[in-house]
């Protein structure tokens, strides 16, 4: 710090407030960096959870009811795998039928696990917003005989890029987190 000849009073240099000022905007773009590293890595461990319960909900679903929830031949059948885990149960008024994950309400749904509103259309979704995939044993792996570790359903997130393919050596697969 030098000081000011005419007054006799210290002050800052010009260029002295600009390295602290460079200073400031490296670290801050060094902890915004580490912030998007730790959300995604928290994103993707919720999706681990999420797709572990949901397989525990599924089993569960078929020692009640001897099968697993139906599928079509698309492997986006996130709103199936709703209706058979809450919708059924939450809408039944006799209560024969079981709410097997009581996190998917519509209604209270802190975790964002859901879209839209209770009804047959709602989707699981995971934390990048986009729905869960799921098949059952007719119609797991069985695109190019590829062996899965779980062969009564198979059930995945397709990530942040929102890409998948049934093969899961495909490039699109990369960032696909999976039961199989």
């Amino acid at each position: 710090m030098k000081t000011n000849p005419r007054r006799g009073q210290p002050a800052f240099t010009l260029i002295e407030l600009m390295a602290v000022v460079t200073i400031i905007v490296i670290l801050a773009g060094i902890v915004i960096g580490g912030m998007g590293f730790v959300t995604e890595k928290q994103a993707k461990e919720k999706v681990k959870i999420q797709i572990a319960l949901i397989s525990k909900a599924l089993e569960e679903f078929k020692l009640d009811n001897g099968r697993y929830p139906e599928t079509d031949d698309t492997d986006d059948n996130s709103e199936l795998i709703f209706d058979a885990l809450y919708y059924e149960g939450a809408s039944d008024l006799k209560k024969e039928k079981k709410i097997y994950i009581g996190e998917l309400d519509p209604q209270n749904n802190k975790q964002g696990w859901t879209s839209g509103v209770a009804s047959k259309e709602t989707k699981i979704v995971d934390p990048w917003g986009k729905n869960f995939r799921y098949r059952t044993a007719v119609n797991a792996n069985d695109t190019q005989n590829i062996s899965s570790q779980n062969p009564d359903f198979d059930l995945w997130s397709a990530g942040k890029d929102g890409k998948t393919n049934a093969d899961p050596s495909h490039k699109d697969c990369r960032d696909d987190i999976r039961n199989f």
